[in-house]
C-alpha cells in the first residue's frame, strides 16, 4: 500500500474527528475545506475517485444561471452570480470569463424584449465588476461575430458573460486545500454503515475498496454529501425513509471545434423540445450539452450515453450551424452524469428541467446532516451553511467549543494566488525547464501556482516534459504528479480527471494507456502484470462505452 494511503487509514482508525464527511465531490470537498479552515478535525470518505460522479460531468460552467430567471429563482441566481465573481478571484486559473451569445430566431417564444429584461436583471443581480455587461445585437452584428450561425430567421442576439471552469480540478484543488488545513481524505473508501451511541450517529464503518480492508471512523458529527448516493447513505441511518432526491441524467458530447466554427459559447433552444443547451468552446474542441432526462435504476446503475442522446444534441447543432454537418463519426468523446436534485412534493408533475436546482440541508433525528441539490457554482456558500449546521449538531450533543467563522470567501485555492498569465511569463523568463511558452501557459492554466510542483519533476527527469500525445498539451510529468501529489489511483483518474486526455483523444486515452501505466506503476507499486491488467481493463471499458452510443 502506498505511504499516504496507509498513513490516512491509520489516522481514520485511531482518531476521533470533529466532522466526518461522506462524499468527495464538490460539496464534500467544499465542506471539508470550510470546516478544516475553521479549526475542525475533518475526515473525508469517497467511495470512488474525488469528483468521479456528478462533479466531473458538468457543463464546465460557473454561471449565475440565466435560464433560472424564467422560473423565478431570483435567490439562486443572485447567489450564483456573486459566487461566480468570488471564484474568479480565488481561483483565476480554474474560473475564467467566457463570452456567451444567445441568438433569437423568428418563431421563438422568447422575444427580444424578454431577453433584454432577463439580461439586465442578470447584470443587476451579479453586481458585475470585471466581467462585461450584456448588450443586445442586431442580426448583422451577430452574423459578423459568429458567421457560421444560421442566418435564416435570425432576428438578433443577446451577448453576455459567464465563466468556464475545469470542474474536476476545482474539486481536487478544494480538497487539496482541505488537506493543507489538516483534513484527512481517502478515495476508494466506501461507507457501509453507521456507528451509533444512544441513537446518535457517532461514526461510520468503512470498506477500503483498494485492498478490501475495513476501518471504523469515529466522528462527533457526520455529513452526508454523497450526491446521487445520498438516499442510499440515509438508508444506512434510517431504512425505508422516503427518497429526498430525484436523479436526472445529463449527457455531453465533444467534437472538433473547427467543424462548428464558433468563437463564443452559444446558447441554443433545442430543436426537439426548446430546452436551453450550450455549444461551448473548449480549447480546440467544442463541448455540446446537455440533455435532461429522468434516470431510473438508482445511482449504482451508471448513467450511459445512448444513441438517442447523441442524436438529440447533434440535431440542434446541425440546425443552427448548417455547415457543420456533424455525424456520429465526428464525436470525439461523450460523458453522462447524474444530477441529485431535491425531489418535488409527492404527486407533483414536474419535468426534469423544471426541478429546482436549489439546495436543501436536513438534519435527521440521529444528528446526520444531509445536503441535497445545489449547483457547482454555489458550492462554497453551500459548504459554509452545512458546516454551520454541523456545528449546531455538535452543540446539541454538548460540545461547547467555539469554532472560527467561515473564511473561504477570502482564501484563494492552492493554485490561485498568482494570475496564471503572470506566472507563465515569469517562468518563461526564467528558463521554464526548457518548455515552450505554450507548454508553460498550459501548465499554469491548469495548476496555477502549483505548476512549479509539476515543473520540479523535470529536474528529476527532463523526459517528463514531453507530451503524452503530440496533438495534446498534457505532459508526462502530469501523470507522475497525479499519483504522487493528487491521489490518483487508476488510469481513469489520470486520463479523465487529472488530465483531459480521455475527452480530447479519439481513443479516449487508450492509445497511451501503456505509457501512462508505466509512469504510474512505480508510485503505486504495480507489477508488470498489474499494469497490463489496468491497461486492458481501461481499454475494454472505453471500447464498450463507445459501442453503446454509436
Amino acid at each position: 500500500m502506498i505511504g499516504w494511503r496507509r498513513t490516512a487509514l491509520d489516522a481514520l482508525g485511531s482518531e476521533t474527528f470533529d466532522l466526518v464527511v461522506i462524499g468527495g465531490g464538490i460539496n464534500g470537498a467544499g465542506i471539508a475545506r470550510d470546516a478544516a479552515l475553521r479549526g475542525m478535525r475533518v475526515a473525508v470518505l469517497e467511495q470512488g475517485d474525488f469528483a468521479s460522479g456528478t462533479s466531473s460531468r458538468s457543463s464546465k460552467l460557473i454561471h449565475g444561471g440565466l435560464r433560472y430567471l424564467e422560473h423565478g429563482h431570483l435567490r439562486l441566481v443572485l447567489e450564483a452570480a456573486r459566487e461566480r465573481e468570488r471564484l474568479r478571484r480565488l481561483a483565476p486559473h480554474l474560473v475564467r470569463p467566457m463570452r456567451f451569445v444567445f441568438p433569437l430566431y423568428a418563431g421563438m417564444s422568447l422575444r427580444p424584449w424578454m431577453l433584454r429584461v432577463g439580461l439586465w436583471t442578470y447584470d443587476v443581480l451579479a453586481g458585475v465588476r470585471d466581467v462585461k455587461r450584456h448588450r443586445m445585437l442586431r442580426a448583422g452584428a451577430v452574423a459578423a461575430l459568429e458567421p457560421s450561425l444560421r442566418r435564416e430567421g435570425l432576428r438578433g442576439a443577446g451577448e453576455y458573460w459567464d465563466c468556464w471552469t475545469n470542474d474536476a480540478r476545482l474539486v481536487l484543488e478544494t480538497m487539496l486545500s482541505a488537506l493543507q488545513a489538516g483534513a484527512v481524505a481517502v478515495n476508494y473508501a466506501q461507507v457501509v454503515g453507521f456507528e451509533k451511541v444512544g441513537g446518535w450517529v457517532a461514526g461510520v464503518r468503512v470498506r477500503d475498496r483498494v485492498d478490501g480492508g475495513a476501518v471504523s471512523v469515529r466522528g462527533r458529527a457526520v455529513v452526508n454529501a454523497a450526491g446521487p448516493w445520498g438516499d442510499q447513505v440515509n438508508a444506512l441511518d434510517t431504512p425505508d425513509q422516503p427518497a429526498r432526491l430525484r436523479l436526472t441524467k445529463g449527457v455531453h458530447i465533444v467534437v472538433p471545434r473547427a467543424r462548428i466554427g464558433h468563437e463564443a459559447a452559444i446558447a441554443l433552444q433545442a430543436v426537439r423540445d426548446r430546452r436551453v443547451m450550450f455549444v461551448i468552446p473548449w480549447e480546440t474542441h467544442s463541448l455540446i450539452g446537455t440533455t435532461d432526462t429522468d434516470h431510473v435504476g438508482g445511482p449504482d446503475a451508471p448513467p450511459t450515453v445512448e444513441p438517442s442522446d447523441v442524436a438529440y444534441l447533434l440535431e440542434t447543432v446541425n440546425h443552427y450551424f448548417p455547415q457543420a454537418r456533424l455525424g456520429v463519426d465526428d464525436v470525439v468523446s461523450t460523458f453522462a452524469g447524474l444530477r441529485p436534485l431535491v425531489a418535488p412534493p409527492p404527486g407533483a408533475r414536474t419535468s426534469p428541467s423544471d426541478v429546482s436546482r436549489e439546495e436543501e440541508i436536513v438534519t435527521a433525528a440521529s444528528g446526520l446532516v444531509m445536503i441535497a441539490g445545489g449547483k457547482l457554482t454555489t458550492y462554497r456558500l453551500i459548504a459554509a451553511r452545512v458546516v454551520d449546521r454541523a456545528i449546531d449538531v455538535l452543540r446539541a450533543s454538548g460540545d461547547a467549543r467555539r469554532f472560527a467563522a467561515s473564511s473561504t470567501a477570502e482564501a484563494p485555492l492552492p493554485g490561485g494566488r498568482v494570475p496564471p498569465e503572470t506566472l507563465a511569463a515569469d517562468l518563461a523568463a526564467r528558463d521554464g525547464h526548457g518548455l515552450s511558452p505554450e507548454a508553460l501557459r498550459h501548465l499554469t492554466g491548469r495548476y496555477g501556482g502549483r505548476a512549479v510542483e509539476v515543473l520540479a519533476l523535470l529536474a528529476r527527469d527532463r523526459g517528463l516534459g514531453a507530451p503524452l500525445l503530440d496533438a495534446l498539451p498534457d505532459a508526462r510529468a502530469e501523470v507522475v504528479a497525479s499519483v504522487e501529489a493528487e491521489y490518483a489511483m487508476t488510469l481513469e483518474d489520470v486520463l479523465r480527471r487529472r488530465t483531459q486526455v480521455a475527452l480530447f483523444d479519439p481513443t479516449q486515452g487508450s492509445a497511451v494507456a501503456d505509457a501512462v501505466a508505466a509512469l504510474m506503476a512505480p508510485a503505486l507499486g504495480w507489477s508488470p502484470g498489474a499494469a497490463q491488467a489496468a491497461v486492458d481493463a481501461y481499454a475494454a471499458a472505453r471500447a464498450a462505452e463507445r459501442r453503446r452510443w454509436r
